[in-house]
């Protein structure tokens, strides 16, 4: 075949088009080297770590769970080695607990899809625990097969998965809030509760009483320093709040107490009970913290060689940090409203005054007193700065479920939005009040 003149330069244009973007295409990403590789190098090896730690480090917890509250034998039942009629997946799944269909094979996915799988049985649920397919919970095993023991991890109240199978059970979403999980029921079933009874000075059947009464995606991380249980809404418990769209975000929880890493300490230490150091001395005040100031909770130590939870602290922290919000799904709001709803956000409605964006939180101090949002105290003054943190909102549409504010007193962003335009005066039409909720689904 001949080759033609203008053929010779269009491939020549072509060879010279495709160098330009090939250079464009490095110049945008060059190689690292130095330095900069270390910090690129670092960050991918602590991610994957941090991902590991939130996902399945039970810090050495389950010497607390399993040899101490004997947990365990309530999962597995009479029949399998433990006590009384066992925890089936049907009930598991009942009280918020989440299957991991990625730890699943293929031929387990097949039968739970056909039905085969006999969700009342508890032998059901150890297998599942064997494959490390509970969201948040780990199972440990003797040669035998027995439950052993039973340790729990950050993904517990901070994942939930996406139904992709069934309910309850799909892919992992790390970082949001299980408002579905029932963690005062789970611990209730605990063959003995008296460390928490000697620790409240009440005997075993209130502490269940107690827990009992927290109910869905609720848990009171104050209980044991306190001892209060309850309040303006009935029970102390708070709903358990996201841990994505963190990064930027100074104090964490409703109700500031510290970082995110300081909570992750908090956290580990205190209420899963894992083996590491811990020091706040804002919890030696015994008129404000009595249990915890008796307890000596504000200052944990134990040897270097033995801590669980000061290690992977970093590499959590990371992770954490680098989960983002989930965007809303297609058509879950009104696209028009939200548009009107933003420039309410920033203007008239007043909204923006705290939540900054693009945080959604106000840079720095970012919290208030009871009377600056119109709500009582009560949580606000169990923790050391009497206050409330300016919650992020990105993400705001996942964990809608048991309500808004740090209770859930209000059960809807209608009446969230009901209650600032009363409070503060703003005098917001009917139609505005819709626009500004749809812009806050949109977030």
């Amino acid at each position: 075949m001949r080759i033609t003149g203008r053929r010779v330069v269009t491939a020549a244009l072509a060879l010279v088009v495709a160098l330009f973007l090939g250079n464009m295409v490095e110049s945008k990403s060059p190689k690292l080297s130095g330095f900069d590789r270390i910090i690129s190098d670092n960050a991918t090896r602590v991610l994957a770590e941090g991902r590991s730690t939130f996902r399945f480090d039970t810090f050495g917890d389950e010497d607390f769970w399993g040899g101490t509250l004997h947990l365990n034998q309530a999962i597995a039942g009479s029949d399998l080695g433990g006590v009384g009629p066992g925890v089936s997946p049907r009930t598991a799944l009942s009280v918020g607990l989440k299957v991991d269909v990625d730890a699943l094979s293929s031929s387990l996915i097949s039968q739970i899809k056909t039905g085969a799988v006999n969700l009342d049985s508890p032998a059901t649920t150890l297998a599942l625990l064997k494959g490390n397919a509970v969201v948040g919970v780990t199972g440990f095993f003797d040669s035998t097969g027995h439950l052993s023991s039973v340790g729990i991890q950050c993904a517990l109240c901070h994942s939930t998965v996406d139904n992709s199978l069934a309910p309850g059970i799909g892919h992992r979403l790390d970082g949001w809030a299980n408002r579905d999980l029932n963690v005062g029921a789970i611990i209730a079933l605990s063959p003995n509760l008296q460390p928490f009874a000697d620790l409240l000075g009440v005997s075993q059947d209130t502490v269940r009483t107690v827990l009992n009464g927290w109910g869905p995606g609720k848990f009171d991380a104050e209980l044991i320093l306190d001892g209060k249980t309850t309040g303006p809404t009935g029970s102390s418990a708070t709903l358990i709040p996201p841990a994505f769209g963190l990064a930027g975000v100074n104090l964490h929880t409703w109700t500031g107490w510290g970082s995110v890493t300081y909570w992750n300490a908090f956290v580990a230490n205190l209420e899963m009970h894992g083996k590491g150091n811990f020091f706040d001395p804002r919890l030696n005040d015994a008129a404000k913290f009595p249990i915890a100031a008796a307890a000596g909770l504000g200052n944990l130590r134990i040897d270097e060689d033995e801590d669980r939870i000061t290690p992977n602290l970093a590499a959590l922290h990371v992770y954490q940090l680098d989960i983002p919000a989930p965007a809303p799904p297609a058509g879950s709001f009104d696209a028009a409203a939200a548009a009107r709803g933003d420039a309410l956000f920033e203007d008239k409605a007043k909204c923006a005054t705290c939540h900054v964006p693009p945080l959604y939180s106000e840079p720095g101090w970012n919290m208030h007193t009871a009377a600056d949002v119109g709500i009582d105290d009560f949580q606000a003054s169990r923790s050391p700065d009497d206050g409330y943190r300016t919650s992020p909102l990105k993400g705001l549409w996942t964990h809608t479920k048991g309500g808004f504010y740090h209770d859930g007193r209000f059960a809807t962003l209608d009446a969230v939005v009901d209650h600032y335009n009363s409070f503060m005066a703003l005098g917001l039409t009917d139609q505005e009040k819709h626009d500004l909720v749809e812009y806050l689904k949109s977030l």
